[in-house]
């Protein structure tokens, strides 16, 4: 790294009073400011889908268009393209003639598709180092956007991390819409001679229905939202939590600073990079040209000065310091179905211990079998 490589280092001393990078950046549709939009649905009940929108008392309204998790999952595969993958280890778990791609597990390092392959012992070791000695080389060094945008081994060693990177959409004084459709079907008609079978909106499901070969109307469902009001809005917010960066550590102070720069760089290339505008289908959504992102450095102590970072500076940076850290090109794991079936097959007592014991291997499982067994023999010979 050259001098300039390090002008953020101040932002990675324990000492260090900055406590955040933030952004807020205004969206709009495609079609325009004034255009419907679709958010996700939830489930409300086991017969109906709404929107998550919270109303308030003085007739405001605030409507999640992307979630945090969601937000990461669009951020996180940037670094499979050809751009940005060399800063990153490619790590592909093979299932069959499937190759699943790290960045693509929806539990990161500590997905079920990585813990019953052949790398599972490895990134075992690796939350365990960072549980038991602060230690987050090893994790780093195989799957760093695990420590980019957060990750939970709930099921193993009950390593948190917290998200360093996080965003969100959300629409701010909105109203919803409803929309009618109706699927009407040729073959049903032809079938029918003519009279194709009609299901009522919220009827009982037929078989025909279930062919396509039955009219199905659905009247009034959730038909998107619209800004309504001079103080409407669509905005993403983003913060780059540089706390949750400065407690990464390694072995060595030098070994802390090349990590931290490491994960500081990829963080910032995610944080710059351009946003995802097709979000789902009736929710594409670019910057607003009449009204920049607002990027602010924010202090301890509540002050905050204006920010400038171009995604080429993030990308110059996060180079250097993936080469000073010396990032592996790939790594290849093979999904272990047997493995996986072998731990179902257990009681729940055993699979719990299994999991929090260490890593899952066939050897693990025999081991375990072992001591209940003799466990067993051991009560029998005192009675």
């Amino acid at each position: 790294m050259n001098q300039d490589d390090k002008q953020n280092d101040d932002w990675l001393k324990d000492d260090s009073e900055v406590a955040a990078l933030t952004m807020r950046q205004p969206l709009i549709p495609m079609e325009g400011q004034d255009a419907v939009v679709f958010p996700p649905t939830y489930p409300i009940d086991q017969n109906k889908a709404g929107y998550n929108i919270d109303r308030f008392d003085d007739g405001s309204s605030v409507c999640q268009i992307d979630s945090v998790g969601s937000q990461a999952n669009r951020m996180e595969p940037i670094f499979k393209r050809k751009k940005y993958k060399h800063l990153v280890p490619q790590v592909r778990i093979m299932a069959g003639e499937r190759a699943i791609h790290l960045l693509d597990a929806g539990h990161r390092a500590a997905d079920a598709i990585v813990r019953f392959s052949t790398l599972g012992p490895q990134l075992h070791e690796a939350f365990q180092a960072y549980r038991d000695e602060g230690s987050a080389q090893q994790l780093a060094k195989i799957a760093p956007t695990s420590i980019v945008f957060g990750s939970w081994d709930s099921r193993a060693t009950q390593v948190k991390l917290p998200r360093i990177v996080r965003a969100v959409i959300r629409a701010y004084n909105v109203k919803e819409l409803t929309r009618s459709a109706q699927y009407s079907t040729i073959a049903g008609e032809i079938l029918a001679d003519g009279e194709a079978q009609a299901v009522s909106p919220g009827g009982k499901e037929t078989k025909e229905s279930q062919l396509g070969l039955a009219h199905v109307p659905a009247v009034k469902t959730h038909g998107g939202v619209q800004l309504q009001g001079a103080k409407s809005e669509i905005r993403r917010e983003a913060i780059l939590n540089l706390a949750a960066l400065r407690a990464l550590a390694g072995s060595s102070v030098e070994e802390t600073l090349r990590i931290r720069r490491y994960v500081l760089g990829l963080a910032l290339v995610s944080f710059t990079a351009p946003m995802e505008s097709n979000l789902r289908e009736g929710c594409e959504l670019v910057p607003d040209p009449e009204d920049s992102a607002a990027w602010t450095l924010v202090r301890h102590d509540g002050t905050r000065t204006d920010l400038s970072i171009t995604h080429e500076e993030a990308l110059s940076y996060a180079d250097a310091a993936a080469k000073a850290f010396d990032v592996t090109a790939e790594h290849t794991g093979t999904f272990d179905s047997d493995l996986a079936n072998k731990v179902l097959r257990m009681s729940e007592e055993d699979r719990k211990r299994l999991l929090r014991q260490g890593a899952v291997t066939k050897e693990a499982i025999e081991q375990l079998g072992n001591k209940r067994a003799k466990g067993k023999g051991t009560a029998k010979e005192k009675k």
